[in-house]
């Protein structure tokens, strides 16, 4: 029996193997001629890292695929592949929410792809100062949650900012409950990120809510303190059991089994429209009667739907508020162009953190 298994196997081996030359061949190709693309964008002081260009070289392929292989497999084979050309003109520095582990590296490094430097910082502060000092090309920073909705923090800094956001990626978020022993025998207190103990706290009620809950800067960070102390169990990612050595006592415990946190990619490139595009915006109004409604209304007036509208309170004590909104379209296509120049004639404060590509 197996010499016929080994037999029926044999040439479809062989044929892998030929085409995995072809391949090779290809790839190979491929990175001088990004090389090349590198040496004339030298000339004109092009940036390496083209989001729109990249969307665009992801969604026809994607148009092209007959299968077997599913659209997102082929956005994260090219997306790869990508990463890696860039990587030969110099690899970009990705600031991030750290230690290792994170789900903000996890996005970082499905966004930028794996060719990259990570630059794992202590809380969300420090990615922004890396990016705006130049310590990074780039930064992740969670934006929003599925279930506990917006990082306040992230909006905050949004505000204040020169980052420009050039980018969104949507993560799947998979608890896990860690320890080093694999059970909670001898353990007395649970730390994670604050979102993350509230996306399990149906879970912690019912199966341990003698476990005092405690707040850490990161997940991955929680995971850290359980790996050096073993009364601690974590709340973190699989990727984090791993890295830290922790033993996972229970999988899946965030309360909403379809539970995704909204990633936003910023830096200072200015994106060029991709075809599918997405624009964030801050607004503030007069605090006066049908003030939200006359600011919105040149939206609806040029036909632009808006997909997000959140409000964060000012903070000058006057019960005045940011309004955060995502719009679809980029700044520079005609109607949303229209749109934003009455907006900003009528808005007290007006902001545009940038256009880009929607989440493939």
């Amino acid at each position: 029996m197996d010499d016929l298994l080994a037999q029926k196997l044999a040439p479809l081996r062989a044929r892998i193997d030929e085409i995995d030359a072809e391949v090779f061949a290809l790839l190979t190709e491929r990175a001088r001629t990004a090389l090349a693309v590198g040496e004339v964008k030298q000339h004109v002081s092009g940036p390496v890292l083209r989001p729109e260009r990249e969307a665009q070289v992801i969604r026809r392929l994607q148009d092209m695929n007959a299968g077997p292989l599913p659209a997102s497999a082929i956005a994260a084979i090219w997306g790869e592949i990508m990463s890696a050309c860039r990587a030969l003109e110099e690899p970009a520095k990705v600031a991030y929410l750290g230690p290792q582990g994170t789900y903000s590296e996890v996005a970082a490094l499905a966004h930028f792809g794996h060719a990259i430097e990570t630059v794992p910082c202590v809380n969300f502060d420090e990615v922004f100062r890396a990016v705006e000092a130049g310590r990074a090309d780039f930064g992740m920073v969670a934006l929003e949650n599925s279930n506990e909705g917006a990082v306040n923090r992230v909006l905050d800094l949004l505000l204040t900012s020169s980052a420009k956001v050039l980018g969104e990626r949507s993560v799947p978020v998979h608890h896990c409950l860690m320890t080093r022993s694999g059970t909670l025998d001898g353990v007395q207190r649970v730390r994670a990120h604050p979102q993350a103990l509230a996306q399990c706290q149906a879970w912690l009620s019912e199966h341990r809510p003698d476990l005092i809950r405690e707040s850490a800067s990161s997940n991955a960070e929680a995971a850290r303190m359980a790996a050096e102390d073993p009364t601690v169990a974590a709340i973190a990612s699989e990727q984090a059991a791993g890295l830290w050595n922790l033993c996972i006592v229970a999988p899946h415990i965030q309360d909403d089994p379809h539970n995704r946190t909204r990633f936003l990619a910023i830096g200072h490139i200015d994106t060029a429209p991709s075809g599918k595009d997405k624009t964030s915006l801050i607004l503030a109004v007069p605090n006066e009667a049908g003030a939200v409604y006359e600011m919105l209304k040149p939206l609806a007036d040029n036909g632009v739907s808006m997909t997000r509208f959140e409000s964060r309170p000012a903070r000058t004590g006057q019960w005045e508020y940011y309004f955060y909104v995502d719009i679809e379209g980029h700044q520079q296509d005609p109607q949303v162009a229209t749109a934003l120049a009455v907006l900003k004639s009528r808005a007290a404060f007006f902001k545009v953190l940038g256009s880009y590509p929607v989440a493939p």
